[in-house]
Formats: C-alpha cells, structure tokens, sequence
C-alpha cells in the first residue's frame, strides 16, 4: 500500500517508509495493569474503575473492534477522569479473546450472552455508555434489560448512511476473506484493519511520514505509537459476528429502520423510553454522521471519530458534556 500511494514520490516513499520502520523500533512503556473484575459472563469481564462504591453504575460499552485500551490510556483516560467525580462508578466492559468454533455469538449474541449478564449482576440499574459498535449494542442492552439512560458516542445505527463507495469497499473486503474467516471460525483483526486503511490509504501514508519527523521519544511521538498500537491491536472477532456485521448490517439499512431483533424483540434506539444522548462527529471517517441514530439530543463535534476521545479538545467536546450530561441522569431534577 505505501509502495502504491508513492510511486510517484520516491522522496515521501522514503520517509513513510521511514517513519514505519521508526514505529515498529520504538520503545513502548509498560501495560497498565487491570482494573478488579466486578462481574464475569464467560469470557466478558466488567472492569470497576469507581473510587465510590455507592456511586451510580455508569457502563461503558467499547466496540467488538480494536480493544477497549482507548477509553483508558496514558494520560487520556475517560475512565479515570469519570470516577474523579462523586456518585459516579465507571465500570468498562472487557469483552475478552474469543475462541474459534467454542465462542460463537454473533453481535445480538454478545449483548445476550454477555453484555446483559454484565448489566443484571449490578444491583441497580446502570448509565449506559456506548462507543462505536459498542453503542450500538449498548442500545439492544437497553431494550432488553433495565438502565438509566443510554448515551451513544460515535455509534453507527443507520447502516445505509455509509457511502457508496464504502459499502462497496466492505462488500469486495468481506467477498474475499469471507471464506478464511469461514473456515477459522474467527475473523482477525488484520481482516478489519485492513478494511481501515482502505478509506483513506493515503492518510496512513502521510502519518508515517509525519511520525517520521518527530523527536523519537517526544510526548507526540509517544502519543503516535500507543495509539497506532491500540489501532493495530485487538482480539479477532468470531465468525458469526462478522457475518452478521457484513452480511446483514453492511447489507441493508439495518438495524436503522428497526428490524433488527435481539432477544426476541425488536431494537429502536429511539423507543427506549429512557434519556438519551448521542455524540457524533461532522468529520467521522469510520462512523460517518448519516448513519447516527437521529437523537433529539444529539452533540454534534467536528473531532474525529478516535479524536472526540483522546484528541486535544477531547475533554470540550466529550469528556465534559458527557459527565454534565450523565449528572443530569444522577442527581434529583
């Protein structure tokens, strides 16, 4: 790829090359260690971030994609920030390596088999906090169990407002590795990213060029590698969740016009019957802004999709709307 985005450039083939070869060497601090498992449901864990222990559950759901590092990274952390704050009790979903042909949920499946498990071992009802494809599924949660309110940050809902061309992209990315991942029983993580880096090749190009002109060891420099290691990590998916993304999410305006059922019973977002929230971004490159679900309350950014999290005015545009916002579900009106 970065051979084809600068064929006509041996100078910027030089230096992504160079700024790939500077991340691979780089030196990576040590892993946080784990926060106390407050709850298990097979392999999902409910990791407690709460310094008060009478505080309100506040849940956050992180995609199936990519691991749940990004809500809880060096000096970036929205976990760590939220449980500063009293009468609250942060709690991240972990949702564990899947094993091929053992774990076999598809996307309705890990709500049901594991993320609402999570949910009913709490001893009141929880706050709801969803990123991504984990607020997508933080929405099925809710229609299936009893929470507080819902808040979902940079989640897709309305499938069909991808692009064309992206759907196309995920069709011909999907068509090709379908079988591998078939007979794997797991679809991993160099599958999706894969299909990352072709919506905007030539964006990977200009950050490795860029990284390649910092300071080795420079708090950006430092920035740079954990999340490109964030990025590029991450448990495989199992096969049926794939599936059920590419196959039936990708494929049709689901589950935004409603239709899609988890638990028997049909998801609608905006049926819930309790508060909720969405944080979107103008500028979403991986959760375009047509595919939100439409709340009336609806923060609108133009950080992007990664950036409304860890970016410089994160705590603006998310960090601090979504703690005021989540107060208001806490404290008496």
């Amino acid at each position: 790829m970065l051979r084809e985005e600068t064929a006509a450039s041996p100078e910027r083939r030089a230096a992504a090359l160079k700024g790939l070869s500077a991340y691979q060497n780089a030196r990576r601090g040590r892993k946080r260690a784990s926060k106390p498992v407050s709850a298990r449901a097979g392999r999902a864990r409910l990791r407690d971030y709460g310094r008060d222990p009478a505080g309100v559950p506040v849940v956050v759901v992180p995609s199936l994609i990519n691991p749940p590092q990004v809500l809880d990274l060096r000096n970036a952390s929205l976990m760590r920030w939220l449980a500063r704050h009293k009468g609250l009790r942060p709690m991240l979903v972990d949702w564990g390596t899947p094993v091929a042909r053992i774990d076999t949920q598809d996307v309705a499946g890990h709500v049901e088999a594991l993320l609402v498990p999570l949910l009913a071992a709490l001893d009141q009802p929880p706050i709801l906090v969803g990123y991504c494809l984990g607020g997508t599924m933080a929405a099925a949660a809710a229609a299936l169990h009893p929470v507080r309110a819902l808040a979902m940050i940079a989640a897709p809902w309305r499938f069909s407002g991808f692009s064309a061309q992206a759907l196309q992209e995920i069709d011909s990315l999907w068509h090709a590795a379908e079988p591998m991942c078939r007979s794997l029983g797991l679809v991993p993580m160099e599958v999706l990213q894969s299909g990352f880096w072709r919506l905007d090749p030539a964006r990977t190009v200009r950050k490795f060029e860029r990284f390649a002109a910092l300071e080795p060891g420079s708090p950006t420099a430092r920035s740079f590698v954990v999340l490109e290691d964030w990025a590029n990590g991450g448990a495989p998916l199992t096969y049926a969740a794939g599936r059920q993304m590419f196959d039936d999410f990708f494929a049709a305006d689901l589950p935004g016009m409603g239709r899609w059922h988890v638990g028997g019973k049909p998801v609608d977002p905006l049926s819930l019957g309790v508060p909720v929230v969405e944080f979107v971004s103008t500028t979403d490159r991986i959760v375009p802004f047509a595919s939100a679900a439409g709340f009336a309350d609806q923060r609108i950014t133009s950080a992007g999709h990664v950036g409304m999290v860890v970016g410089s005015k994160r705590r603006d545009v998310l960090w601090k709307p979504l703690r005021d916002w989540i107060r208001g579900q806490v404290l008496p009106k």
